[in-house]
């Protein structure tokens, strides 16, 4: 046994040999620059441990931080036509879906599951901004009905994370008519005496704001989320102002009285809790 070839040299080769290292191992926040390891940013639920930066998140990110303990299920909601528009620019409609869906992990822009938040039972939808923008077309009004239907069904309050960047041009006048569809899916839970909140991740714009993004009985936003209908430069040039600073951010819309709070995504799910036994127990004092 010759120990130079047999024991020696592949010590030498492993010693210099450069492992691979996977890319995904470090995060930049997009606020601060600040590099992030993987393991710290999940453990902070995706908050930048340097300046408090909230980093986007998936649905399935929102819905084990909101529940208890991970424990939720999902229900399966409608299928809309694929194409109902036979809609093509640059790709075709079904291509585009297809994308998304590869991209995101989910059917559509919009996921929705019941479960417990704090030891009391809620439905929870949550908008996807990975998927084509989490842009509302019918699908997402199907599933906000949907959600609605559920919560009567099981008298839970609905609880709905928004992030969109407005209508599916894609889909036409069908997107534009899941505005009054989902005001009137609303409408249900509340007839019903059940809670409505709202939480406003970024961004939250366009056709989704003018819904039911700003119909909620609380309106809670996330640190430094970008709400409003139309973009601030396009405001500027039909005003012909200069907008002030942190326009349609989450601050400056609570200091203005546009929503109730701002609260931070760790103690989101603790929130969530308190808000919902206030208002159910003060249904049931009225009831009584």
């Amino acid at each position: 046994m010759n120990w130079l070839t047999e024991y020696v040299r592949p010590k030498i080769r492993t010693l210099f040999t450069r492992s691979s290292v996977p890319d995904n191992l470090w995060h930049q926040c997009p606020a601060c620059q600040q590099m992030i390891f993987h393991r710290d940013l999940a453990a902070n639920l995706k908050v930048c441990p340097h300046c408090g930066h909230h980093l986007r998140a998936s649905s399935t990110e929102r819905l084990n931080w909101t529940f208890d303990e991970n424990a939720y299920t999902s229900i399966e909601l409608p299928k809309p036509l694929a194409d109902p528009l036979r809609f093509r620019d640059t790709k075709r409609y079904p291509d585009r879906l297809k994308e998304a869906r590869e991209k995101s992990h989910t059917d559509d822009a919009i996921t929705v599951a019941h479960g417990m938040i704090e030891g009391r039972k809620a439905v929870v939808a949550v908008m996807d901004f990975d998927f084509i923008g989490g842009s509302m077309g019918a699908a997402v009004g199907d599933a906000i009905v949907a959600a609605a239907r559920l919560a009567v069904l099981q008298q839970s309050p609905l609880i709905v994370f928004t992030a969109s960047g407005g209508a599916r041009m894609q889909e036409g006048a069908i997107s534009l008519m899941q505005m009054p569809r989902t005001v009137i899916a609303t409408r249900l839970v509340k007839d019903a005496g059940l809670p409505f909140i709202v939480v406003l991740t970024d961004p939250t714009t366009g056709g989704v704001t003018a819904s039911f993004a700003m119909l909620g009985d609380i309106q809670i936003a996330e640190p430094g989320a970008l709400i409003g209908f139309a973009g601030a430069r396009v405001i500027e040039q039909t005003v012909r102002e200069k907008l002030p600073d942190g326009f349609q951010r989450a601050e400056y819309l609570v200091e203005h009285g546009i929503i109730d709070m701002v609260v931070k995504r760790t103690d989101m799910r603790t929130t969530l809790g308190r808000i919902i036994g206030l208002l159910i127990q003060r249904e049931e004092l009225v009831a009584a």
